[in-house]
């Protein structure tokens, strides 16, 4: 698997923890949107795209099946994410 593109879309709310929202394209042919950065106490993570449920939970729309794959991930738009901050 080969990440092609991260874009990063910061967001401008002040005392938010929610930094920015990252789009990522996967081997120049799958796109997933909407990707949050959040900021916390042990630093900025990464949560996928989830919606609510009808039980108040929210479960993930697309994830990674496995640890490897979700650092991979996780490097790359966190990587992209601290570029944009420098600009």
């Amino acid at each position: 698997m080969k990440i092609s593109d991260v874009r990063i879309r910061l967001v401008n709310k002040e005392d938010n923890k929610l930094k920015a929202v990252a789009s990522i394209t996967i081997d120049d042919c799958f796109v997933i949107h909407d990707i949050k950065i959040i900021e916390a106490a042990e630093g900025a993570f990464i949560a996928m795209p989830s919606r609510k449920t009808n039980d108040g939970e929210y479960k993930d729309i697309a994830h990674p099946l496995n640890t490897e794959t979700r650092e991979l991930l996780k490097k790359a738009i966190l990587n992209a994410y601290n570029d944009e901050l420098m600009k």
